[in-house]
């Protein structure tokens, strides 16, 4: 008996928000049917802060991060446009996703990175995807400086965020938020490092607001981790210094549509330590089941810092979760290591257990 040919339903943000987006008949689209990823209601940390808490799950995209909405459109266009190779510049997550995006159009991709600060599980994928990559000295910031010039003046592709077809992918990830909630939430809180996805999604609420699809938006609270806090402190940081790699970027290509963004929501900034960073981190996982890397951890870190200050009464709030766990190992090995191993008996291994389980 023949088996039952599978059809997804879910076609990809490009099909599925088409009328938003910058795309024609003759785009050829490269998708992996990244979006429709996960709303998850918070069971334990948002009751105790007050809140009705949703997480939006972005490390269900294909390799694991927000990246891909916007890496779709971005290598689609790249495509249409003829270029030879994508390039961008990345603390991992970018690289990861273009690598991937690339691979599936058949063009080149060029990373250039910092050579130190880029975490080794978004490392492999870049590998495994058949990347060219440059190491070079400096931090985030100059590996984007040189990689604008690289493009332009080698006449290549640069799939950053500083290319617009990328926030058009991103915002997508609002329009989801409204179609899965039925409104828009009252208050958005996300990890903001090089300021594009903050960009992105205000531009995606205020689509949806002016094309009727929903009658309010919401304050977008921008969390920055306390060692790279550029728009909380007002001016570039130098040497950004953070736990959280994806978001140690001391002068973001997005700052001001970070500060529309912020302003015209009547929304904040603000900034959390590395401690409440991991700390949130440690809560999502073992009080939600949900497993991120470090930056996805601070918009739950502001949220809480928000809360310590002055309670919530109710509201409804999103947290974006902008990338896996597994991206970022090192993170959450530190925390612990394998114990001890004991013989393979039940008594050996009973008294282990006892004591966990009382």
């Amino acid at each position: 008996m023949q088996g039952r040919v599978h059809t997804p339903t879910w076609p990809g943000v490009i099909e599925a928000y088409r009328a938003f987006l910058p795309v024609t008949p003759q785009t050829p689209i490269v998708t992996l049917l990244e979006g429709n990823t996960p709303l998850v209601e918070s069971v334990r940390l948002g009751p105790r802060l007050g809140l009705r808490l949703f997480f939006k799950l972005e490390s269900a995209n294909p390799t694991g991060s927000f990246k891909d909405r916007g890496m779709t459109v971005a290598v689609s266009k790249a495509l249409e446009a003829r270029c030879r190779a994508v390039v961008c510049a990345s603390t991992g997550n970018t690289a990861a996703s273009a690598a991937a995006y690339a691979a599936r159009a058949g063009l080149l991709c060029l990373i250039i990175l910092p050579a130190e600060g880029v975490a080794q599980g978004k490392l492999v994928q870049v590998f495994a995807h058949g990347a060219r990559l440059v190491a070079v000295e400096g931090g985030f910031d100059a590996a984007l400086a040189v990689t604008r010039e690289v493009s332009e003046r080698l006449g290549l592709a640069l799939v950053n965020s500083l290319n617009p077809h990328r926030l058009e992918g991103q915002k997508t990830a609002a329009f989801e938020i409204c179609d899965a909630l039925g409104s828009a939430p009252d208050l958005l809180a996300l990890p903001v490092g090089n300021a594009g996805n903050i960009t992105a999604y205000w531009r995606g609420f205020v689509e949806y607001h002016a094309g009727g699809r929903i009658t309010s938006r919401p304050r977008m609270l921008g969390v920055q981790a306390a060692g790279a806090a550029p728009l909380v402190d007002g001016r570039p940081v130098e040497r950004p210094q953070t736990v959280a790699s994806a978001i140690r970027i001391g002068n973001p290509a997005s700052w001001q549509g970070a500060v529309t963004a912020v302003r015209e929501s009547n929304g904040r900034f603000t900034k959390v330590s590395d401690e409440a960073i991991l700390a949130a981190q440690k809560q999502l996982a073992a009080e939600e089941g949900l497993l991120v890397e470090p930056a996805s951890a601070a918009g739950l870190a502001g949220l809480q810092q928000m809360a310590a200050a002055q309670p919530f009464n109710g509201e409804t709030a999103v947290c974006i979760l902008t990338g896996h766990g597994l991206k970022d190992p090192e993170s959450l090995l530190r925390a612990g290591a394998l114990p001890a191993p004991v013989t393979p008996t039940f008594d050996a291994v009973r008294r282990v257990i006892e004591p966990m389980v009382g």
